[in-house]
């Protein structure tokens, strides 16, 4: 058996859904309802005059991850404790690290990027998509486009007040979050908080493997689930159902030629985060990390 620790999960790449891009500049749209009103109407009037609003065209870069794989001829022969095939293990291995490449790429403070001839494209990150529901330290400023980041600002702790406070301007925003996700500390943080009162082990949930703690807020429960990969000065508050990772390329493996004793294998996943619509969800930024 391999003796290395190491955590495989990936809690915001497995709970997001699956889309398909169609080029390395993914274009989609996005749409908001007309605001509630009184909509009281005469009897046998005419109709109204129809108003349509346009709808958004918003855009993302597809970022290339690889891991490559090379197995002597040797390794693959000999008796393995543990293991059949050498090159079955290592496969393996190299597909649960370039998840969580992409977990790690998808949940930072990630400007979007074009890329080069000498520069590989990058998707613009979850943190740089907030811009409607945000709090932030002194000189927090949210990013201005899809090549800008996020500016970070001045660490304060994280308190139930501030949650609260996100809470509440994602659900006035018409956003219905599921999960928080936050780093190793501040879920001992959100722990001592006094709202999360109700607690279970979710164990039959089978995208997230971990032990899930619920905060009961005013508007509704929330899975508060730590992340090994995000930044630990962001806490996300999250509507899942508004975020997507489109795929240009899904994983996959091809075989490298053969030159000598050895086999190789090459993997490959073409991917950027899509927002359906970044005020059902909110950032509570800056907050401390130890």
């Amino acid at each position: 058996r391999a003796g290395a620790i190491t955590g495989v999960e990936t809690p915001f790449l497995t709970s997001v859904g699956k889309g398909k891009a169609e080029n390395t500049l993914h274009e989609w749209q996005t749409d908001t309802l007309a605001a509630a009103t009184t909509n009281a109407q005469i009897e046998g009037d005419d109709i109204n005059a129809l108003t349509a609003t346009a709808t958004v065209r918003v855009q993302n870069y597809m970022q290339i991850s690889t891991k490559a794989v090379v197995v002597s001829g040797t390794m693959d022969a000999v008796l393995k404790a543990g293991r059949k095939s050498e090159l079955a293990y290592q496969l393996a291995k190299r597909g649960k690290e370039l998840k969580r490449d992409m977990e790690q790429t998808l949940t930072q403070n990630q400007a979007g990027n074009a890329g080069s001839a000498s520069v590989g494209r990058k998707t613009r990150a979850l943190e740089n998509w907030y811009a409607t529901n945000t709090s932030g330290g002194t000189s927090y400023a949210t990013a201005t486009g899809i090549t800008a980041t996020a500016t970070d600002g001045t660490v304060r702790p994280f308190t139930e007040s501030l949650l609260k406070t996100v809470l509440k301007s994602v659900f006035a925003s018409g956003g219905d979050p599921t999960m928080l996700m936050v780093g190793p500390f501040n879920k001992q943080v959100v722990s001592s908080f006094t709202g999360n009162a109700t607690r279970f082990d979710k164990s039959e949930d089978k995208k997230l493997i971990a032990a899930i703690d619920v905060y009961a807020s005013d508007y509704g429960e929330i899975k508060v689930v730590p992340n090994r990969f995000t930044r630990e000065r962001t806490a996300h508050v999250l509507d899942l159902d508004y975020w997507s990772v489109s795929y240009l390329r899904p994983i996959q493996t091809s075989d490298i030629a053969k030159t000598g004793d050895s086999e190789k294998k090459f993997m490959v996943v073409e991917y950027g985060l899509e927002s359906r619509n970044e005020g059902a969800s909110g950032v509570i930024a800056d907050i401390s990390t130890s």
